[in-house]
């Protein structure tokens, strides 16, 4: 189907016209029906009048205008440049080139949401793989445009939902495609989440290895907010697998710290006997004027900590695991599968303390790659 025909049918609905009432002193009503259901093109002048009637502004000028917007949106997208995207496309007003077929382009480039499946028989393949990966679908992505970018999203998606060994296959051809084309910052985020893979399933050595080309790469490119979460994820990993005083040395340096390094260094603080200075953070964390992502849950992450200060008996406290199991439960539902299994061990230490064995090998099972 042409796009402009869609584009002229589906303005045509909204105002409730008719094809008669559009296409009269234009062109035929077949001819219109045509042009609408895509078998017929329209010729330049047919198209023009049509557009002006519906009040939509096309011409060459701006097609082109907008088709160079678009293939400098597609160039930022592929290399893994979200932040220009984001500048490129936040200076101008899409609808402004509603008529012309890179409206498609602009949509989906700036679109968190996937467009109505109607129109998709107006896309091309790239664009129906930008479509896929908003609905969800990367694999069918994977499928249809098979480069760097569209393998990492199907990494980071598998990854998400705790399936390492798919997310570690993606994210490395990710990589390796990334490579043979220069994009850089697709390398970096496919090694930044391979390394993720590695450290939930508490592979310190190769997420250490997979960290080392993050931290040469965002070196290069200046990047101290890549630099800053892969130091966090790998003092996270260090108190899972015990090894608080090497992650307590990481987090108390933090000069700017946020609600969620506040609460690892708690409970590096916890683990280690320094009751005084985890209360101290925790008190700075629930004073903090924070505006962050999940901050609700990580104040309910930080309530848990402090109840285990309050009451070296916790175990013994229904209030605890009700509270415990809830923010568990929230974890689970609302972030990648990485923060419910960080607090795994929290979970079947309640269950064991309540001998409630079944739902604790249930829950291992469910987590087979964590050891506790």
């Amino acid at each position: 189907m042409n796009y402009q025909g869609y584009i002229i049918y589906r303005e045509r609905l909204r105002r409730n016209w008719s094809q008669t009432g559009l296409c009269k002193g234009i062109c035929t009503v077949s001819y219109l029906s045509k042009i609408e259901t895509g078998k017929a093109e329209p010729s330049e002048e047919v198209l023009r009048l049509l557009l002006a009637r519906l009040e939509l502004k096309c011409d060459k000028e701006i097609e082109k205008e907008a088709a160079e917007l678009a293939e400098q949106g597609w160039e930022f997208l592929l290399d893994g440049r979200l932040d220009q995207l984001n500048d490129l496309l936040q200076t101008k007003d899409i609808e402004y080139y509603r008529a012309t077929p890179a409206w498609l382009d602009l949509t989906l480039l700036s679109s968190k949401v996937p467009l109505d499946k109607a129109i998709e028989a107006c896309m091309d393949t790239r664009q129906l793989a930008m479509q896929r990966i908003l609905q969800g679908q990367e694999n069918e992505a994977v499928r249809l445009t098979p480069n760097a970018y569209t393998y990492l999203k199907l990494g980071i998606a598998d990854y998400k939902v705790g399936h390492y060994s798919s997310s570690v296959d993606a994210l490395q051809t990710a990589y390796d495609l990334a490579s043979r084309e220069g994009r850089v910052k697709i390398m970096l985020d496919a090694k930044i989440f391979l390394g993720n893979a590695y450290g939930n399933q508490q592979d310190i050595p190769n997420m250490e290895r997979h960290y080392q080309v993050v931290k040469r790469l965002a070196e290069g490119l200046q990047d101290q907010r890549t630099l800053y979460f892969i130091g966090y994820n790998t003092a996270s990993s260090w108190i899972e697998i015990g090894r608080y005083e090497e992650a307590y040395k990481w987090f108390s340096k933090l000069e700017k710290p946020t609600l969620m390094s506040l609460h690892k260094l708690a409970i590096c603080c916890e683990k280690t006997g320094r009751r005084e200075e985890a209360l101290t953070a925790l008190n700075r964390a629930e004073t903090m004027d924070a505006d962050e992502i999940n901050q609700s849950i990580a104040m309910q992450l930080l309530s848990l900590v402090r109840y285990r200060l309050d009451y070296p008996d916790y175990l013994t406290h229904d209030e605890y695991g009700s509270l415990l199991l809830e923010c568990f439960n929230r974890l689970q539902r609302e972030l990648p599968s990485g923060y419910a299994i960080f607090h795994l061990p929290w979970v079947l230490e309640w269950y064991k303390a309540t001998r409630q064995y079944k739902k604790a090998c249930e829950l291992m099972e469910e987590f087979p790659g964590k050891t506790v």
